[in-house]
């Protein structure tokens, strides 16, 4: 064990004071990670977690009632954790309130919105329907969607309403309790009273954590782009353990190592070591930066310790066995290099896989990027380390059996030069 740490260590080492290699290691992971934080708008502090008091303006210049129910139904209490309303009088100050990034969403309901829709109490027709405006904050796309969507359905509930309204005045006509000559007096009454009903109508539904129970954790993107783009490039670093090994190989490291009492096997489990712990240190460190820089929660210590353990275990196999097939380092290198992006495509570093094909999805459980981001996204909801059994068995099975498939490849070829 101590020349098998010894052996791991110089690499570690070695490896650390190799600038190229530290860029593509630490250097880019991290910057892609920040690129991708940038562009989902992670580090905006908007629209990320709970969404908590969405500031929304609100201008009613509609004088009849159904203006006022949707500025009601933005207004109630039930939502008062969600949204933020402000009234204003002047379009054009809401527009600016949208431009200055002060609010999500600005909402407009023009003057004669009710009479578009409801009848009119003496001639029982409808006037032309001018429609609501919503005028969204493109910086905010979580927070507009939702104000949207409640205006949506507000608007759906009228349309229901008047759906609902026709098919009152035909069964009142078709039963015999109202007469054609009273459609002119008795429709616009009933079509005003279902539209308007329909109008109040509660549309969303708030739900609160009862005590005891375990409160939601707020999603973060940077909690699933972080360690996708960590585990993208530790198949990198696998990869760089290879070609080492195969390079030490060939400018005759490797046979020194043999000329001492240290065994074919403890040569070639040291180095896989050092690749094993190279792994460790990488996810050890891009995790603890994007702690202290984004301020990501990774779920229980104990949890993502065992998780880095066991997602470097798995990679650390694939490495081997790329050390094995490979004849020569430039060939690991070029095989380390699709290897890491046909993973990433695989395993759900560039985007989930469970929304793709089936073939996808069962060939993405072959990388230890699959399983490492199950793994990480237990620990984003909350879960223990118990949650985490089935993606670390998974990872340290893979890695075990790769590990015993390169070592008979190599017993077979042997340590020396082919």
């Amino acid at each position: 064990m101590r020349r098998l740490w010894a052996i791991g260590r110089k690499d570690l080492v070695v490896l650390f004071r190799d600038r190229a290699a530290l860029i593509l290691m630490l250097a880019a992971p991290f910057a892609l990670t920040i690129g991708l934080g940038v562009v989902t708008g992670s580090f905006s502090g908007r629209d990320q977690g709970e969404l908590r008091e969405i500031p929304v303006v609100i201008v009613n210049h509609d004088q009849g009632p159904l203006g006022e129910n949707l500025a009601d139904l933005l207004r109630d209490p039930d939502l008062q954790s969600l949204l933020q309303p402000i009234d204003l009088e002047d379009p054009a100050e809401a527009r600016r309130q949208v431009e200055a990034d002060k609010a999500a969403a600005a909402i407009l309901i023009p003057q004669g919105f009710s009479a578009g829709v409801l009848p009119g109490a003496a001639s029982g027709a409808v006037g032309p329907a001018p429609a609501i405006e919503v005028v969204q904050n493109p910086g905010r796309p979580t927070s507009t969607a939702v104000v949207t969507s409640i205006v949506n359905g507000f608007l759906l509930r009228l349309q229901a309403g008047e759906v609902g309204a026709q098919v009152a005045v035909s069964q009142l006509v078709g039963s015999g309790r109202m007469s054609r000559q009273d459609l002119p007096l008795e429709a616009p009454e009933i079509g005003r009273r279902v539209a308007a009903d329909a109008s109040t109508i509660s549309l969303i539904r708030v739900e609160s954590d009862l005590p005891g129970t375990t409160p939601r954790v707020a999603f973060n993107p940077l909690a699933y782009t972080a360690p996708a783009m960590a585990l993208l490039f530790l198949m990198y670093t696998v990869g760089l353990g290879a070609r080492s090994l195969l390079l030490e190989r060939d400018q005759g490291t490797l046979a020194r190592l043999r000329a001492t009492p240290t065994r074919e096997s403890q040569v070639l489990g040291g180095k896989l070591f050092g690749t094993y712990l190279t792994g460790v240190a990488q996810l050890t460190i891009l995790i603890t930066a994007t702690t202290l820089l984004f301020r990501l929660d990774w779920g229980t210590p104990l949890g993502l310790a065992a998780l880095i353990l066991a997602a470097s275990a798995g990679a650390t196999g694939w490495g081997a066995l790329m050390a094995a097939v490979a004849h020569t380092p430039s060939q690991a290198g070029s095989l380390g290099a699709a290897v890491m992006l046909s993973f990433g495509i695989l395993g759900g570093s560039f985007f989930q896989i469970d929304l793709g094909p089936p073939l996808l999805q069962a060939l993405g459980r072959l990388t230890p990027n699959y399983w490492g981001l199950q793994g990480f996204a237990i620990l984003a909801s909350g879960e223990t380390l118990a949650d985490l059994a089935r993606p670390i068995a998974a990872l340290w099975l893979m890695g075990l059996v790769l590990f015993t498939l390169a070592v008979f490849i190599f017993r077979r070829g042997g340590l020396s030069r082919r």
